[in-house]
């Protein structure tokens, strides 16, 4: 397997300087030759091979945009909140700025293809967030310790909490590109927030980042459009079922290779399917093969799969490829084991299957909170110089129903059944 990480681009620094035009904000500049070679680099084009909202294109077709434009809006905001606090008075010393810049870039480097069906199937227990960290430590040692103070900012260890909290937090860059982003591309308006104001809107007091009174119209907005997208878009019954039914199909793929199956892959993906990599396991050469995976490799497997003699890697890598997928019905927690037990009893009178009924009848839960009042509180700062909770702020009592938690529970089964039933 070759060593992406060594793969090198050498141009001048006089290329470096870029301005980039985005649908969203219009153009993007690129402020520093590091992030230019940062955004040049193996590991980050890749980026542009991995959609930003995983299936859902399937649901909404305008959504195929990447990670790549998502990490570029969120490098973008970030330039928009220096300023901004600067403006006011806020000291950012130009270590800091470049590391902020760096840590937003990076922070979804380590999404596998297809957002989280990785995560939840070849490799195990490890989240994208981590495998992120791993990335950034590889380009530090191949960038001589220049993304140190961004892996510091990053792993939220930086004494300077405010910088942190631009990075990660209920309001942060990334919640404020991948609304405006994901609202654009879908065509859900309903997620359409207004990110410029609201990053006008931020100061920092006693060294945390906290939001100007006059900015909490544009916050409760935030908040609500947070909870529209999550149930039109990110938690789409139609979407989250593909998702778990492509987990599926890199889970029985990955049990027919380990039974000494032979299953057309590239050959980064049959790393994976012959190899059970666990957090511990990631060490350069794991990382490496990560790198060179991308929704290509998956959907090429899946149009090579589609016609294999095994039942169930056809069947269901058929349904994702045609778009035939399975039918998403809601039911209440407790009719969840009764009805996924009915279905099942269908399924193997129709479809002939017995072992593998897990594979085509299956059911879960979806977890919808706004606001987790268990996290760090977005923090209103009144004309009072004091700091409250939001919800405490707000006039809308409405609001504070966004902080609990709404659950949704659900079953899986392929439409043929769901006619016979």
């Amino acid at each position: 397997m070759p060593d992406i990480s060594a793969t090198k681009i050498v141009l001048t620094s006089a290329n470096k300087l870029k301005i980039l035009n985005d649908p969203i904000y219009g153009f993007i500049t690129i402020p520093a030759t590091l992030l230019y070679d940062l955004i040049q680099h193996p590991y980050f084009q890749r980026l542009r091979r991995i959609k930003q909202m995983g299936l859902s294109s399937l649901v909404y077709p305008g959504a195929e945009h990447t990670r790549f434009h998502h990490a570029l809006g969120c490098m973008h905001m970030m330039q928009k909140a220096v300023q901004v606090l600067r403006f006011k008075n806020v000291e950012i010393s130009k270590e800091e700025e470049e590391a902020l810049y760096i840590a937003i870039l990076l922070h979804d480097i380590g999404h596998g293809p297809f957002s989280h069906a990785m995560e939840h199937s070849i490799v195990e227990n490890i989240h994208h967030e981590e495998i992120s960290l791993l990335f950034m430590e590889a380009l530090n040692e191949e960038f001589e310790g220049k993304l140190s103070l961004a892996i510091e900012i990053f792993k939220g260890n930086y004494p300077r909490k405010f910088l942190i909290q631009l990075i990660s937090s209920q309001m942060d860059m990334d919640r404020m590109d991948y609304l405006k982003r994901d609202s654009f591309y879908s065509g859900v308006a309903e997620g359409n927030i207004n990110s410029e104001r609201l990053v006008q809107m931020i100061n920092v007091h006693n060294d945390v980042l906290v939001v100007e009174e006059k900015g909490i119209y544009s916050v409760e907005k935030f908040l609500v459009a947070r909870r529209l997208m999550y149930w039109q878009c990110y938690l789409h019954k139609t979407s989250v079922g593909a998702e778990l039914l492509l987990s599926k199909i890199l889970k029985r793929a990955k049990q027919l290779t380990l039974q000494g199956v032979d299953l057309p892959a590239s050959n980064a993906l049959k790393f994976f399917l012959e190899n059970n990599v666990l957090k511990a396991d990631f060490n350069k050469e794991v990382l490496n093969n990560f790198a060179l995976l991308d929704d290509a490799d998956i959907y090429t497997a899946l149009k090579n799969w589609q016609f294999h003699t095994d039942k169930v890697l056809s069947y269901l890598s058929s349904a994702i490829v045609n778009r035939k997928l399975f039918h998403v019905q809601l039911v209440s927690k407790d009719d969840l084991p009764s009805k996924l037990s009915y279905y099942q009893s269908l399924c193997k009178e129709e479809l002939e299957v017995n072992e593998e009924l897990d594979y085509f009848v299956f059911g879960d839960k979806l977890k919808n909170q706004a606001y987790d009042l268990k996290a760090d509180p977005i923090r209103i700062f009144t004309k009072n110089r004091e700091i409250i909770d939001v919800l405490e702020a707000s006039d809308q009592y409405n609001l504070k129903a966004l902080s609990e938690p709404v659950y949704k529970y659900f079953i899986c089964y392929p439409k043929s059944i769901h006619k016979v039933g």
